[in-house]
Order: C-alpha cells, then sequence, then structure tokens
C-alpha cells in the first residue's frame, strides 16, 4: 500500500502523487496534501544520495583495478 497525505515519511527521496506532481521529501517530513484533490497517494521515485562528509566517495566503495 503506497502511502497517504498526512503520514510521515520513512524514506528520503523524490516521490511523486496521484497527479505526477513531484516534491522531494526528507525523512519525518509529513506527505503533503493536493489542494484540489486533498487526500493523496505518494510513489517513491528516486532515492537520496548519501554523499561522504568530505563530498567524495569512500575509497572503499569504489573498485580496485587489480
Amino acid at each position: 500500500m503506497l502511502p497517504v497525505s498526512h503520514e510521515k515519511v520513512d524514506v528520503e527521496g523524490v516521490y511523486a502523487d496521484e497527479t505526477g506532481r513531484e516534491e522531494y521529501l526528507h525523512k519525518g517530513d509529513e506527505f503533503p496534501a493536493d489542494l484540489v484533490l486533498g487526500t493523496t497517494e505518494w510513489k517513491l521515485t528516486e532515492l537520496a544520495q548519501v554523499k561522504h562528509a568530505e563530498g567524495r566517495t569512500n575509497p572503499r566503495l569504489t573498485p580496485n583495478k587489480e
């Protein structure tokens, strides 16, 4: 079952509602309601990208040429 408006966001990322409107939501945010339709369902379309604290990829996560 897809999350609906006014529920809490569990996974940070880009969500799309029934009308195709996309919105970036953070974990702990509340799914917004549509002004015309009211309560709508939301579908996760893109996960948030977690970056290294210094803005670079951790060397342990990149493949070696060996």
